[in-house]
């Protein structure tokens, strides 16, 4: 039985363009036919389409990927795809951003030995890289929250009459649910701005 060359692209969502990625395949000599694509977001890691892949490999296949970070998303899955395709299915694999990851050349132990050392280091690199840049987001939003930054949705504004309108529902002339359709807000985001404001109300109350 001939051997066959696969193709597998992954794009990190729907939205992503994988043009780059199939041009790589092209050029590699890989045929449209053979090219396994799945589409993910960043949370879903379910590949169906990989693992179809990877059932039909046999011996002596090759499967080219344009970057290692296409095998899994961390440093422990990218090793276990790389043995279960090299040792268990006796395919070669073809990383074409870093040529020295080519099981094509040099089967013999040494070359299997270069391939994997160097697939340890690189995937440890990235993988620490990856956690160093969300130390860095983490580090970097605890200092903007310490200056008095603040994340999320902006808070609404009060309207001009809120003072006038607290006024009237601290004096028990309004119910909460009024004053806050009277204000076009949820009757919580009254309360919670009353608790903000309630020396306010009260001052403006016996002003």
């Amino acid at each position: 039985m001939s051997s066959e060359i696969y193709g597998y692209i992954r794009v990190s969502s729907r939205d992503q363009n994988e043009d780059r990625q199939r041009v790589a395949m092209r050029e590699a000599g890989v045929s449209e036919g053979s090219v396994f694509m799945d589409k993910q977001s960043g949370k879903d890691f379910d590949r169906p389409q990989y693992r179809k892949l990877v059932r039909k490999l046999k011996p002596d296949d090759t499967l080219v990927v344009k970057s290692i970070d296409r095998l899994g998303r961390n440093y422990e899955e990218i090793l276990e795809q790389w043995r279960v395709i090299t040792k268990e299915k006796r395919a070669a694999i073809v990383v074409l951003d870093m040529p020295l990851l080519d099981t094509r050349q040099g089967r013999d132990l040494t070359g299997t030995l270069i391939a994997d050392v160097v697939l340890q280091l690189l995937s440890y690199v990235a993988q620490t890289e990856r956690e160093f840049i969300r130390q860095r987001q983490a580090e970097g939003i605890a200092a903007a929250k310490a200056r008095g930054v603040r994340f999320g949705r902006r808070p609404l504004e009060r309207p001009a009459e809120f003072e006038r309108i607290c006024a009237e529902w601290a004096a028990g002339g309004l119910s909460a649910r009024a004053a806050a359709q009277k204000l076009g807000i949820s009757r919580q985001t009254f309360l919670n701005w009353t608790k903000d404001n309630g020396k306010n109300c009260v001052l403006c109350l016996t002003a």
